[in-house]
């Protein structure tokens, strides 16, 4: 009886155990099931329809290919006329542009400005809260530039200097026509002023450094007036072996007084002087966009490298094989591209900034690697389909890949807008993302409407 029971609580525990199995792998099974469709639901609701969407766009693109050639063409030439714009759109100040836009200092010199501004009738260098609008000389003389013949000289190209005639839409002007004044004069130079402008009159005055005293309450620094002094026991000026001149213009007009200071530097580069070294307002800023166009230049290096490895990487000896030009007609949409993207913003009224001008190397890449990415996709489709159903296949299999690199590029530019820097700002804001968008787009009809007419 003990053996009975026994067998008979085995069977019982046999079965309860088959029965917890069986619920733990229909559990199992189940959760499986649940986890596959909801992975599935995870990728595909978005990929999906994604595929469709361009398996649809790329059979359309097949049926209609010409459509496709004619309307880029159209679109790109409209909105390449927003070069038009292009020279009254620069804006390359280094101030404005590659500053911090709420930095400390700007916020310090808006104070400045509103709590002691400058009066042009009254003008005062130790009021100026910028570096104002001047141009300055230095002479040098390897003896003294207090001698006789020295200061002739200078008090020629002073006067040289001074008629300078400017002209700006048909207006002719001299330095004594927008200077900066002082109860109705010039501003003037010391030194000149000390001398009388009279050479010989340096004998007659005795010019004390550091400083020098005009009277009891009027005295000047001459630390930034001559240079490389030698004085007597008394601290009496006996030689200086260099001096600099002043010529401070009013900041009311810009573009008479950019038009005058650029008349001021042709001046000098025409007329050679060795012992002369000028120095204007606009000289940073010159040397600047100078240095930029330089480097500029040297982008054509880049472009023939990289547009010559995409053509020769498809260069085939196989004539059915070969996509060379379809290589080149992928390098053309890109470059249509970058042409359609930079007239939008112009006719938009963007600013264009130096910094924008090394986008097109950026977009070329991009567009070089989604030109091989189509091309490749096509060669993996059945060559027995007809064409709008092999479009339809490259489009499906391309486009996710292209559009996920698009999205990516493009948010990684938006989310480092916060850079302080207005040329930085320009560049990740604007011109990016746009070139982006529109050589995906160009890239993704373009190279495959190459293919189809090449095959």
């Amino acid at each position: 009886g003990t053996w009975i029971t026994a067998s008979e609580n085995s069977v019982t525990y046999s079965n309860e155990a088959y029965i917890i199995r069986t619920s733990l792998r229909q559990v199992y099974k189940s959760a499986h099931i649940s986890a596959v469709v909801m992975v599935s639901c995870i990728t595909d609701c978005i990929e999906k329809p994604i595929r469709l969407c361009f398996e649809s766009v790329g059979k359309f693109v097949g049926l209609h290919p010409w459509w496709f050639v004619t309307l880029p063409l159209a679109v790109s030439a409209v909105l390449g006329g927003g070069f038009y714009f292009l020279n009254d759109l620069k804006s390359n100040d280094i101030v404005e542009q590659f500053t911090p836009k709420n930095g400390r200092a700007k916020v310090e010199r808006r104070f400045f400005r509103e709590t002691f501004p400058q009066m042009d009738s009254q003008f005062s260098i130790v009021r100026l809260n910028t570096d104002g609008v001047f141009a300055s000389l230095i002479f040098s003389c390897q003896t003294n530039i207090l001698s006789v013949a020295a200061l002739e000289e200078i008090l020629r190209i002073d006067g040289e200097v001074r008629g300078i005639t400017a002209t700006n839409d048909a207006q002719q002007f001299v330095f004594s026509d927008i200077c900066a004044t002082v109860n109705g004069t010039c501003n003037s130079n010391l030194m000149l002023d000390v001398l009388n402008y009279n050479a010989s009159n340096i004998h007659l005055v005795k010019i004390t450094y550091p400083e020098y005293c005009h009277s009891e309450f009027n005295c000047v620094h001459m630390g930034n007036i001559i240079s490389k002094v030698e004085v007597d026991h008394n601290g009496v000026v006996r030689s200086a072996k260099a001096m600099r001149l002043f010529y401070y213009l009013q900041e009311s007009n810009t573009s008479l007084e950019d038009a005058w200071l650029q008349e001021l530097v042709d001046f000098f580069n025409d007329n050679y002087f060795s012992q002369v070294s000028y120095f204007t307002s606009m000289s940073r800023q010159q040397e600047f966009e100078k240095s930029t166009l330089s480097v500029t230049e040297l982008f054509a290096i880049t472009y023939f490298l990289a547009i010559s490895f995409s053509i020769i990487s498809c260069l085939r000896f196989d004539n059915v094989r070969n996509k060379a030009w379809v290589a080149s007609l992928g390098v053309f949409s890109t470059a249509q591209a970058v042409l359609s993207s930079f007239g939008l913003l112009l006719l938009i009224k963007v600013p264009f900034v130096i910094t924008v001008a090394s986008s097109p190397f950026l977009i070329l890449g991009i567009g070089i690697d989604d030109m091989f990415i189509m091309i490749s996709s096509w060669q993996r489709t059945n060559i027995q389909d007809t064409v709008p159903k092999r479009m339809a296949d490259t489009y499906r299999e391309a486009a996710v890949s292209i559009t996920i690199t698009t999205l990516t590029d493009v948010l990684a530019f938006y989310l480092s807008y916060g850079n302080p820097f207005g040329s930085v700002q320009s560049f990740l804001i604007s011109v990016p993302p746009l070139k982006v968008c529109l050589a995906y787009f160009d890239v993704i009809i373009y190279v495959l409407l190459s293919v189809l007419i090449c095959e």
